[in-house]
């Protein structure tokens, strides 16, 4: 299954807000043709409305793929729409969170082939990552068709099992908060210190982007980029002292915030 044979049977998009924008800008610039691309959504922007394709219309009648993109609360309203799709040929995409495969079968059929997906929200500027993991009856072809669609927002990764998505939600799904967070309180200790407010929040913000898009493409490791920075005796030894203190520095804060996280996506998956 390659790409024209989403052209030709089409590909719908059940949701268009800002996740399913970035990853239909993704595809439309992919050179997939507007023609071939349903949008199911009550509240279309401009933006979508200028794109060329069918908003809110008759489905195909065997589309190639239905990327799921709606709200994990809106999913009990959108989802039945679709049932006579389930137990065919069309594959179906999940990009809900905590939503599991078990409840997509439950309302599609269980011969549904069944895609979960967790992107992050830098998939908004094609920077994100997104880890899937596909159900029995999705096939080897079809897992790479999702993988392609979805590495238009960003880097993909494959799960093993779909119990790796409560970690995947706690380290990248819920992740870029975390790293927002850091800007937050960088900025304000430098403001403390005596920065200007605003000097200080562009200090912070260009540290930590410069910091990761580095870190994402240097061949060393984030610990050997750490200890680059790190003159013996200096003044980032005596930051990391306080950073690196395993009783209430980052490693117990982050493994507590992370555990945190995936409990709470555990919780969300049994109700």
């Amino acid at each position: 299954m390659q790409n024209n044979d989403v052209a030709e049977r089409g590909l719908v998009l059940l949701g268009c807000g800002k996740m399913g924008s970035a990853m239909l800008a993704g595809w439309l610039a992919g050179g997939l043709p507007a023609a071939s691309v349903w949008v199911l959504d009550p509240h279309p922007s401009d933006w979508v409305k200028a794109q060329g394709v069918h908003i809110n219309t008759d489905l195909p009648a065997n589309p190639a793929i239905i990327l799921v993109a709606v709200k994990p609360q809106m999913m009990g309203d959108a989802l039945p729409s679709l049932q006579a799709l389930g137990n065919g040929e069309t594959l179906f995409v999940s990009v809900a969170a905590g939503t599991s495969i078990a409840t997509f079968e439950n309302v599609l059929g269980a011969q549904t082939p069944i895609v979960r997906a967790m992107p992050n929200t830098p998939a908004a500027i094609g920077q994100g990552i997104t880890a899937l993991i596909g159900n029995a009856r999705v096939t080897d072809a079809q897992l790479d068709l999702a993988d392609q669609f979805l590495a238009a927002v960003g880097q993909t990764v494959r799960l093993e099992n779909e119990g790796q998505m409560d970690a995947v939600t706690a380290v990248s799904g819920s992740g870029p908060a975390y790293v927002f967070h850091l800007i937050e309180t960088l900025a304000a200790a430098g403001t403390a210190r005596g920065l200007p407010a605003d000097m200080a929040m562009q200090l912070a913000k260009a540290t930590v982007a410069g910091a990761g898009a580095l870190a994402a493409q240097a061949e060393q490791g984030p610990d050997q980029l750490r200890v680059n920075v790190t003159s013996p005796g200096g003044t980032t030894q005596a930051a990391l002292n306080v950073l690196m203190n395993q009783n209430d520095g980052f490693p117990a804060l982050l493994m507590r915030a992370v555990d945190a996280a995936a409990d709470k996506s555990e919780e969300l998956g049994r109700d």
